[in-house]
């Protein structure tokens, strides 16, 4: 058998680049297949020969000529001389060899496109490291309280160059990149350095300016692309687009120094809170162009004025951070730290808040700790993995909501968190946030059936994360935003919200009302004829009003999905809802607690509540709907200026039952008390039927002066009252040694105040 000798192929000859560059060929590879964790040790400035040379290094794809050229050239080691990069191969790697001793030094790249197009950039790989270890031990630990300064992008000066300082939380990423209108939204121009076990990863790049866009480009460890927004971004494009984009933190100057001065949380329980809520997109719009929302020094010129003509003491905003679906109202949020675009600017929001504090009206956040959207840009599987959630749906995911939950156990989650909370109430100098939907947040079973949930180590259902969340959040913000309150929004009987940390408590300084907005809506939706035998929804609030301390709210929840306006849950003509809503307000003022009203309510707005259109203003060209705006801004007064309708509001002794037994007028009355002894009757009937005259147990004898009547005239009433004032006689009543003979009008409210 002849046997064939295979010819042998011809050796192919190296390419003469590999024989001088200092550049392995793997570490090329890691770049191109973005695996390369620390980009840092490739390009940039490097001593080749022990020190004797300089390696200059770049990688720019699409890249025809590079020369690098000292931007000190007096203190650098080349001079005024540029030097030449050659490009390895393919790769869009260069690299250019200088023979002189190695000392490093800042310069930037000249670089010449395929196309022919040219521009300068300053190398980003010549930088040192920025975020300093202890940052990356505080946010590692769960205490970084200003991680908005560290993470996200922040304007920065390092070695006399000014740039952006990126950094992101991304643990499980193989590699991150910036990528923006300033690289071509190209993830391989900007690879990010992960510094250590940290997960943070960061690059700071010169000569970015205020007002770019830009996005992090992700690479998981199984190989998928994701480009998210910024978690710590501080402003956001106008959806439906979704980057982010570079502004400033620092450089507003405040004019409210005395307010925040003289403001300290816990003024606020011997202080009055007439909240009203309001949604700054739908509260009111451009009358000549419906469909453009005002921005913030728009509304701030209606609405301060506003708010100062009605008594309000406060006014509560539903989230203002960056959402994608107005439909979601804010609730469904995506930008955390970003004031939403659709208002205008972060310096706006501050300068509405500014103005509001320079007339004295605090103001009060929706804060959404307990669940974001899943959207592709945003939060969620943030890195190809779970960071901010939970992985397992049995914790991570609200069923009902179709949204994820946050890991409150991982220090960093709760550090995002609560860092969250500290910048709108430090930079933003919000006086108070009101947390939504704590109850979801509290109960490991929230909305789950058997087997759907994961029982706590004791085998209950409580979150023990959350509940040490919480714990840590509010004992915090005693330290570190003294003057700010916290308000849960929370529907259950779990108890000791508003108790301090240290007793047992979550720390809350406020609790939403729930229980008592659910039995009186219940109690005044009902036919007056048929209320006598739901008189326990009316006066079951007193079992527990002191259990914690509580604001009474009629809120937007009340006005939405199908449930009708204030207006329209009242039985009667026209003039009996009136009458019954006017009733209605006047109860909630005289009852111990805090109020908060929500847009629209003051004047009887006759449909539900909208988000895509402006409050029905035109309404107030009516009779009845000025009334009853006339008489919310009299009440609203009356309750400023009356201190026992709010001075002693978490303790008994600020009131006292009269009669609360007569049910069968459906009657109850009652007297607030201040802690100088003042004392304000308040009388109601809850039956179109005027009761003259009645009888009643005065606390005290002497003159009563009527000073609030909700059927007065001049509300649209039918004008049933006392003439002014009434004097006790010496007919005992009510287990008192006086009482009153009174006219209490039909489905009214009457306020009188005892003068010695």
């Amino acid at each position: 058998m002849t046997k064939i000798k295979s010819k042998s192929k011809p050796k192919q000859e190296a390419p003469a680049w590999l024989k001088w560059t200092s550049v392995k060929p793997k570490d090329m590879q890691l770049l191109n297949d973005f695996m390369c964790a620390d980009p840092f040790s490739i390009l940039g400035l490097h001593p080749i020969d022990g020190g004797k040379k300089m390696s200059a290094r770049a990688y720019l794809h699409g890249a025809k000529a590079i020369t690098g050229e000292a931007l000190d050239p007096k203190n650098s080691p080349v001079g005024a001389e540029k030097f030449v990069f050659t490009q390895l191969g393919e790769s869009g790697v260069f690299e250019a060899q200088l023979d002189k001793p190695f000392k490093h030094f800042l310069y930037k790249l000249n670089v010449e496109l395929d196309g022919g197009a040219e521009y300068s950039v300053i190398d980003p790989y010549l930088f040192p490291p920025i975020l300093s270890d202890f940052d990356l031990h505080l946010m590692g630990a769960g205490v970084h309280y200003e991680l908005y300064r560290k993470l996200g992008a922040n304007l920065t000066e390092v070695d006399g160059v000014k740039g952006v300082l990126f950094s992101v939380w991304a643990p499980n990423a193989r590699t991150v990149a910036v990528i923006g209108n300033f690289n071509s939204w190209d993830g391989r121009r900007h690879f990010m350095r992960i510094r250590g076990s940290s997960g943070v990863w960061e690059l700071f790049i010169p000569e970015i300016v205020e007002g770019e866009y830009y996005r992090f480009e992700i690479h998981s460890q199984h190989g998928e692309m994701f480009q998210k927004a910024d978690p710590l971004a501080k402003f956001s494009e106008m959806r439906p687009n979704t980057a982010s984009i570079v502004t400033h933190l620092d450089g507003y100057e405040w004019g409210d120094d005395l307010y925040m001065q003289t403001h300290n949380a816990t003024q606020v329980f011997g202080q009055p809170m007439n909240i009203y809520e309001f949604h700054p997109g739908s509260w009111r719009r451009d009358p000549e162009n419906p469909n453009r929302f005002l921005n913030w020094d728009e509304i701030g010129d209606y609405l301060i004025p506003y708010a100062l003509e009605m008594n309000y003491t406060h006014l509560e905003i539903m989230p203002v951070m960056e959402h994608p679906l107005d439909q979601s109202w804010g609730y469904q949020v995506t930008g955390y730290f970003s004031p939403t675009s659709r208002y205008g600017t972060p310096d706006q929001f501050r300068r509405f808040v500014d103005r509001c504090h320079q007339v004295n009206i605090g103001v009060i956040l929706d804060w959404v700790p307990a669940h974001f959207p899943k959207d592709a840009f945003a939060l969620g599987r943030f890195d190809g993995s779970a960071c901010y959630e939970h992985s397992d749906a049995r914790q991570g995911e609200h069923p009902h909501w179709g949204t994820y939950i946050f890991n409150y156990g991982r220090t960093e989650v709760s550090n995002f968190l609560i860092s969250n909370a500290m910048y709108w109430l430090r930079e933003f100098h919000i006086d108070g946030l009101r947390i939504d939907a704590v109850a979801s947040m509290l109960y490991l079973d929230y909305g789950r059936d058997h087997g759907e949930w994961i029982p706590n180590k004791d085998g209950g259902n409580v979150n023990y994360d959350t509940v040490q969340f919480l714990k840590h959040l509010n004992s915090i913000m005693g330290k570190v935003a003294p003057h700010a309150i916290l308000i849960a929004e929370e529907s259950t009987s779990f108890a000791n919200i508003t108790r301090p940390p240290e007793q047992g408590g979550l720390g809350f300084h406020y609790k939403w009302n729930m229980g008592w907005m659910n039995d009186f809506l219940t109690y005044i939706s009902k036919e007056p004829i048929h209320r006598k035998y739901h008189h326990h929804n009316l006066t079951f609030s007193m079992i527990y009003a002191y259990s914690e301390n509580f604001i009474l709210v009629l809120s937007h929840d009340e006005v939405v999905h199908g449930k009708g306006s204030m207006l329209s849950k009242m039985k009667g003509d026209c003039w009996q809802q009136f009458a019954n809503l006017r009733l209605a307000y006047a109860y909630m003022y005289a009852h111990p607690g805090k109020k908060l009203l929500f847009m629209g309510c003051e004047f009887g707005q006759g449909k539900e509540w909208e988000e895509s259109q402006s409050l029905d203003w035109h309404l107030l060209g009516f009779e009845v709907h000025n009334g009853l705006h006339n008489m919310m801004r009299t009440l609203g007064g009356i309750y400023k200026r009356e201190a026992a309708l709010w001075e002693i509001d978490h303790h008994y002794t600020g009131f006292e039952w009269i009669s609360c037994d007569d049910v069968d007028n459906s009657i109850i009355s009652f007297f607030r008390r201040s802690s100088k002894g003042e004392l304000v009757l308040c009388v109601f009937n809850f039956t179109p039927v005027p009761r003259t005259p009645y009888r009643l147990g005065a606390p005290k004898a002497g003159k009563w002066v009527e000073i609030f009547n909700s059927d007065s005239l001049l509300w649209g009433g039918s004008n049933v009252g006392n003439a002014g004032e009434v004097w006790t006689n010496d007919i005992p009543s009510h287990g008192r040694s006086c009482s009153l003979d009174l006219n209490i009008p039909p489905l009214g409210g009457v306020y009188f105040l005892y003068s010695p």
